[in-house]
């Protein structure tokens, strides 16, 4: 697997810590829209889905439950 960019884990990290991809860009100071990028950018470089969407709350699924332990 290719070597992560580490902003795309730091902002993994907060968006699975809070579940909510605002409070995450909160935390980080960034744009929701960065964040979101951040997090679709790692989902395709990885190719799988880390999150469920469920309306403005992201939920952790398996493989995300897996990388945030390792991170």
């Amino acid at each position: 697997m290719a070597r992560l960019p580490l902003n795309t884990l730091t902002a993994f990290r907060a968006v699975a810590e809070s579940q909510n991809l605002r409070a995450a860009s909160e935390v980080l100071n960034l744009t929701h829209s960065a964040v979101s990028q951040q997090i679709r950018g790692l989902e395709e470089q990885l190719g799988f889905n880390l999150f469920e969407r469920r309306g403005r709350r992201v939920v952790l699924n398996p493989a995300g439950e897996a990388l945030l332990r390792s991170v």
